[in-house]
């Protein structure tokens, strides 16, 4: 069972784009809520957007709330993270996770210890 982080991380100057990619196998992707974590060197991890097993209910940090989108398509077993106008404090590694239950979604974007699958991570580097 695998949840891999695919194309997307890289270097980018700030205010460029970026869009990162998870993809299942071993699993089927609409069964779980699907989140994207990062964690800067030397800080903490943290929860930058969360979405349904549907794809209808999505919740992002405050810090990338109307620059970054969530989606996902359960019929590839793929989900997504558009990234826009990148800042340099949005450099960090950067993971997926899925999760099978959790009564509220939003409280993923900080409780996130114990989700059943993470991605391996890709790391984003945003030059200023």
């Amino acid at each position: 069972l695998r949840f891999s982080c695919r194309r997307g991380g890289g270097l980018v100057q700030a205010g460029g784009s970026l869009r990162l990619s998870c993809a299942a196998s071993g699993f089927t992707l609409a069964d779980y809520i699907i989140g994207w974590y990062r964690q800067a060197p030397g800080k903490e991890r943290e929860g930058v957007s969360v979405i349904s097993r549907s794809g209808d209910s999505k919740f992002y940090a405050d810090s990338v709330k109307g620059r970054f989108t969530i989606s996902r398509d359960n019929t590839k077993n793929i989900v997504y993270l558009q990234m826009n106008s990148l800042k340099p404090e949005d450099t960090a590694v950067y993971y997926c996770a899925a999760e099978s239950y959790r009564e509220s979604l939003s409280t993923l974007l900080t409780d996130y210890y114990g989700l059943d699958y993470w991605g391996k991570g890709t790391l984003v580097t945003v030059s200023s």
